[in-house]
């Protein structure tokens, strides 16, 4: 008992260390990493670069700030869609899931992010992978305060005006990388805002209103909340038909469609719920095992709706810097 005790104290000590910290920096006001917005992008990708990789237009890392190589890694392998967490701390957005993990990573939306994207779009003549592929989409997670998170998003996104998607009264003008904006979503400052460099991500709820494409262009469900398929055997026909329903509904409002917390406990399980989403039509796929999802992307077939622009037949080989598009 004397050594649990020990040890949760041991805890506590650690955590409260932390939370020092974070009042320490919260109070500093806006001194939190202020040298880095400073300087000129890293050159993080040295060595590699778009030439060969294969766009997987159903590709979205999940959670992606997790990785052991954020963004590299799913920029690799030919993700068209990354998802980061954020938290407002100080003036700066700091990646993180809640306060403490967000000032414990050391890292920031632009160092971790905007940066080497920016620095990955120049070097590659304004775009992410090859001439026709889809942009990019940043989804943002806002972990903090909506509002307030939101208008410093908008404020630092007008460094990178360049390579981002604009959403403006004319219309979308298209950029190599578009944000959407997930989690705490200050939805009437969004669409009050006539001229900006966010979107939203919406909700099941979304399907059945009003709002524009242009406002809400992706609607992300939780996969339990509509299904109890555990992805063993075949999907039951019923969940089937509103599966693709759903898919249809979002699709003929201009929206595409994404289910997370989808079953992944084994290998096989996770192939077997993403091929049931493509044949579906789904959009993109939820994806924390990137290797693996990349395989199967690559290998899958690509008869049906939802076809991967970055599939091949096997044995065929892709060719250097673009997608293979051969039907």
């Amino acid at each position: 008992m004397a050594r649990a005790s020990r040890r949760a104290q041991s805890r506590r000590n650690r955590v409260g260390g932390v939370l020092g910290m974070a009042v320490a920096l919260l109070v500093a006001g806006g001194t939190i990493d202020t040298a880095h917005a400073a300087t000129a992008p890293a050159r993080p990708f040295e060595g590699f670069g778009p030439a060969g990789v294969v766009a997987l237009t159903h590709g979205h890392s999940h959670n992606d700030y997790t990785r052991n190589r954020p963004l590299h890694d799913a920029l690799s392998r030919g993700f068209t869609s990354v998802e980061v967490d954020v938290v407002l701390v100080g003036g700066q957005l700091r990646v993180g899931h809640e306060l403490v993990e967000a000032l414990v990573s050391g890292a920031t939306l632009r160092s971790a992010y905007l940066d080497p994207l920016a620095d990955w779009v120049g070097r590659n003549g304004g775009k992410v992978y090859a001439p026709g592929d889809p942009p990019l989409t940043l989804l943002i997670d806002i972990k903090s305060e909506a509002r307030s998170t939101w208008r410093a998003l908008e404020g630092i996104l007008g460094d990178y005006e360049a390579m981002l998607t604009r959403f403006t009264p004319e219309g979308v003008e298209p950029g190599a990388v578009t944000v959407l904006v997930s989690g705490n979503r200050p939805v009437d400052l969004v669409e009050e805002r006539s001229e900006r460099f966010t979107a939203l991500d919406g909700r099941i709820s979304d399907l059945d209103g009003t709002a524009p494409a242009t406002l809400i262009p992706l609607v992300s469900v939780r996969w339990g909340a509509l299904f109890s398929w555990s992805g063993k055997g075949r999907m039951p026909a019923a969940d089937v038909a509103r599966l693709r329903a759903l898919v249809d509904t979002a699709h003929s409002q201009g929206r595409r469609i994404r289910f997370y917390a989808t079953p992944a406990s084994t290998p096989g399980i996770r192939e077997n719920v993403w091929r049931t989403q493509l044949d579906a039509g789904v959009d993109l796929l939820n994806v924390d095992h990137l290797a693996e999802a990349q395989r199967f992307l690559m290998t899958a077939s690509n008869d049906g709706p939802a076809a991967d622009t970055g599939r091949s037949d096997a044995g065929h080989r892709l060719p250097a810097g673009g997608v293979d598009r051969t039907p």
